[in-house]
């Protein structure tokens, strides 16, 4: 028995395999090893909850600052990150579809909203059977291309791992709001880009997602509507013009670009809602499947609550899209 960040977790042999149970007896994911999360980090999941913790560089963090001071966790809120890891929540057996969907909290690359658009969404997707990889990524301690390389890095280890952790490795998403959905959207777009790879074995793997969803999405990082404060934590107050154009994302679409989501609230004040237009008309030259929900009202960060008028029913929106590409259906039923 140990203890992995805050949880307690017995090793059983069960049917031939291993699996890992938490302090309330429940089943977590076989085959995983809690060795491979590493204590030191900001105590998120909380005790008791179902995620366990999986370290994405197990072999050491690329370009890692040494003595960069203890990650924060205040109000739901995630800082200072420097052990990039995903937590992971599987759906129920019973209901479970396959599907897999990686989770990347907003916050302007300073922080992550961890608690209202990590954990909630995930307990929302194992809810429709899918299950959840929340991602802890780098912020503006490190800036790009980081978060580029830890978002492509968790794609390829859902896709590496999809049998042992049990979805389907052609059925993997990535969901962001806010910078989070820059964090996607780059997987969309920079899945091959060579600022995403790190000479690792795993590099091999395709980091491309089947799809995204992206929850009022920071995607401009220059010009009328870019949102300013995620360009200067993501490439810094120096940036050139060229290099925020060439990372605002709408520039980045080609076929070969996913079938996208995308919600975003009309009087979003934080980031404009033009975001969103700008990537859906890009998707729609490129000939990708996309589909948009601007809502007349709706304020920035709403992420699952419920109160907000008719924006605050993406997610039914979302689990329709979902069901009719055939995501909510495990294979073959």
């Amino acid at each position: 028995m140990r203890t992995l960040i805050g949880v307690v977790m017995t090793l059983v042999v069960a049917g031939g395999g291993l699996a890992w149970l938490d302090a309330t007896g429940a089943a977590s994911f076989a085959g995983l090893d809690p060795r491979e999360a590493r204590l030191g980090q900001a105590q998120w999941p909380q005790p008791g909850s179902p995620g366990v913790v999986v370290q994405l560089w197990p072999e050491g963090v690329p370009g890692q600052i040494k003595n960069g001071g203890p990650e924060s966790f205040v109000d739901g809120r995630i800082s200072n990150v420097h052990e990039p890891t995903l937590t992971m929540f599987r759906a129920p057996a019973a209901a479970a579809t396959r599907t897999a969907i990686i989770v990347c909290p907003g916050g302007g690359y300073s922080r992550l909203a961890i608690e209202k658009e990590g954990r909630a969404t995930a307990e929302w997707l194992n809810s429709i059977g899918v299950s959840a990889f929340v991602l802890r990524y780098r912020l503006k301690e490190y800036g790009h291309p980081a978060p580029l390389s830890d978002v492509l890095r968790a794609v390829r280890l859902v896709r590496s791992r999809a049998v042992e952790w049990g979805v389907a490795p052609d059925r993997i998403g990535v969901l962001g709001f806010s910078a989070g959905g820059h964090v996607a959207a780059s997987a969309g777009t920079l899945f091959d880009d060579p600022d995403g790879r790190t000479a690792s074995s795993l590099d091999a793997t395709s980091a491309r997602p089947d799809f995204l969803i992206l929850v009022y999405p920071v995607i401009r990082l220059t010009g009328i509507d870019a949102h300013s404060g995620s360009a200067e934590a993501l490439l810094g107050a120096s940036a050139t013009a060229e290099l925020r154009e060439r990372y605002s994302l709408d520039t980045r679409v080609t076929a070969r670009t996913p079938p996208a989501f995308l919600v975003h609230g009309g009087t979003d004040a934080s980031v404009s809602p033009e975001n969103s237009v700008l990537f859906y008309q890009a998707l729609r030259r490129a000939g990708v499947p996309a589909e948009l929900h601007l809502f007349e009202t709706g304020p920035h960060g709403v992420g699952l609550q419920p109160g907000f008028g008719t924006i605050s029913d993406w997610p039914k929106r979302c689990a329709e899209w979902l069901a009719g590409r055939g995501l909510l259906k495990a294979p073959g039923a």
